[in-house]
């Protein structure tokens, strides 16, 4: 009430039902509860209201901007690795670290999704040398995002990996002793560790630019540093 400017009484009308919220009362208490674009649509179509927000294919002319600001923190983000994904943990992008890093802990069958390259076992789970103090953290994540933005799509990958996910004899409390918990790869005597920090639009009027993340891997450790470092 206090963050949209409308009585707790009127709000309670449509809460209950005893009032129709108007095109703008739904945008003014979406904005307020800062909900997804895509569920905003959602709301106004559940309203009667035609759906006010658009989602344009990356390709789109009208989000050339857009791609060239993403392309332009990837790029910048060398020589560590960086990738764009959108709200099922597609990569729609990556830099040629990313690419460094897959060829140096290839997958059995690449996939590219972010869930499914992780936890899948024909993906990059092999090469985890924490799987049990990563892991549920990563599943929690995931699960976390699926419920602040439910979706089918979120919702098919989740379920399809949920028998590969971590079980509770996995959880290792001291992981949470930790400031940032990275992970660890091992493969043929190399060991990389990295952390991640993520990234998104802060003024995204689109479905597609709203749901974009950027997530930048950094070295959690000198030797990853190093590896980074020397030429491929």
């Amino acid at each position: 009430s206090l963050s949209t400017g409308v009585s707790q009484r009127h709000l309670s009308f449509l809460e209950s039902g005893r009032a129709q919220p108007s095109r703008d009362m739904i945008l003014k208490i979406s904005d307020a509860l800062d909900v997804p674009l895509r569920d905003r649509n959602d709301w106004l179509l559940a309203a009667g209201f035609a759906p006010l927000f658009h989602s344009r294919p990356l390709d789109h002319p009208q989000m050339s901007q857009v791609m060239a600001a993403v392309r332009l923190i990837l790029n910048n983000h060398e020589p560590y690795p960086a990738v764009a994904i959108d709200r099922a943990w597609n990569l729609r992008l990556a830099n040629a670290p990313f690419e460094r890093l897959a060829a140096t802990f290839p997958a059995a069958s690449p996939e590219p999704n972010l869930l499914r390259l992780f936890f899948h076992p024909q993906g990059i789970r092999p090469y985890v040398a924490n799987w049990s103090g990563i892991a549920p953290l990563l599943w929690c994540r995931a699960h976390r995002e699926a419920a602040s933005s439910p979706g089918s799509d979120r919702r098919q990958i989740l379920d399809e990996l949920t028998p590969h996910a971590p079980s509770e004899s996995d959880h290792n409390p001291d992981t949470a002793l930790l400031p940032v918990l990275p992970f660890t790869l091992q493969r043929d005597g190399i060991q990389l560790s990295l952390f991640s920090v993520i990234a998104t639009f802060g003024t995204a009027q689109d479905i597609t630019a709203d749901e974009l993340r950027l997530e930048t891997f950094f070295p959690a450790d000198d030797l990853t540093r190093d590896f980074f470092h020397r030429p491929p």
